[in-house]
């Protein structure tokens, strides 16, 4: 079955988009109420609370697809302010002449990857527009704020060791040869990273800073979190940032792994006396096999990020300028 305009219209399509796709994935006490908004019981102290969207093309690649990578995406930037993701939103824009399976493919790959990081989706909308068969998502997510550690891109010291959950680029690659047509075997590396964070933390390492690494690459996260916190980051020379096949393929394309879009990757600040138990618990974590200590956290007048070179000199590492690659997520 094709969308139409009558699936958005608030009659019996849409009612039907509802319970015989939305609330066939999602099904739980709240959800199921089918109420205006969900009523959520949360213990007294802190939560976080994000919002995201989700435009990428094309819907479906390998190891992923929008729906995964809306909850994926949502979850982790909970992670990374420290807090256990526990309830998500969906939003869902559909295009005049979407198929209802693709949409269900969608909803069925989101239930997975919500499960897997151990969320609920407790509420969402459903928007028709017209188009060409497209679908977007937006999601809001909260979660709850057990650490005493104030976990932000404003608390990397000096001192800090900077620890890389894994190789970079799968995910940008990924897309990007789906939209090229060359046939490989890179996969996305989208994925929920709760076992890594709540890891860290369980271990009693000191986390002063967390960030997942999405559009801008390492890069420009390291940037904002060198401008954050007013301080230096250097990273060690001769440092391998991407598998084999990713790297060929930037080889190929003149793609720098530094400025390339990732969804399953973060960076962490770590006090030197942690760096060891933390590395330690990234690689005993799921998706960490490939963990790194990459680089140091300095004092420095003017906040820069620099990388040595083979030739024993230092570089500097700007932010991404202009577009790496349009609607990557």
């Amino acid at each position: 079955m094709k969308i139409n305009a009558a699936h958005g219209g608030g009659g019996k399509l849409m009612n039907r988009l509802i319970h015989d796709i939305f609330e066939k994935h999602f099904a739980n006490e709240t959800l199921s109420a089918m109420e205006d908004a969900a009523v959520l019981n949360l213990p007294a102290g802190k939560i976080a609370f994000t919002t995201d969207s989700f435009v990428v093309t094309p819907l479906f690649f390998p190891s992923g697809d929008i729906g995964k990578l809306a909850v994926c995406g949502t979850v982790n930037d909970l992670l990374m302010r420290g807090a256990i993701p526990k309830y998500l939103t969906a939003g869902f824009i559909l295009e005049d002449g979407l198929d209802t399976e693709t949409l269900e493919q969608v909803a069925a790959s989101m239930k997975q990857a919500a499960d897997e990081a151990g969320v609920q989706i407790v509420a969402g909308d459903t928007k028709v527009i017209d188009g060409k068969g497209g679908l977007y998502i937006n999601t809001a997510g909260i979660g709850l704020v057990e650490t005493s550690l104030n976990v932000s891109v404003h608390r990397a010291e000096a001192g800090d060791v900077v620890l890389l959950s894994g190789f970079l680029g799968n995910h940008h690659a990924s897309i990007q040869s789906g939209r090229l047509g060359i046939e490989n075997k890179i996969q996305s590396d989208c994925a929920p990273l709760n076992d890594m964070v709540l890891g860290l933390l369980k271990a009693g390492v000191e986390v002063h800073t967390l960030r997942d690494i999405t559009r801008g690459g390492l890069a420009s996260v390291l940037n904002e979190i060198a401008e954050g916190s007013g301080v230096c980051i250097g990273l060690d020379g001769g440092l391998i940032l991407a598998d084999a096949e990713v790297q060929g393929f930037c080889d190929i394309l003149g793609l720098d792994p530094l400025y390339m879009g990732n969804e399953g990757k973060l960076v962490a600040m770590v006090p030197e006396r942690d760096a060891q138990k933390a590395l330690s618990v990234l690689h005993n974590a799921r998706y960490g096999e490939n963990a790194q200590r990459i680089g140091k956290v300095s004092a420095c007048e003017k906040p820069i990020v620099t990388i040595r070179t083979r030739a024993g000199g230092t570089r500097r590492i700007d932010t991404l300028q202009g577009e790496g690659l349009p609607r990557i997520c």
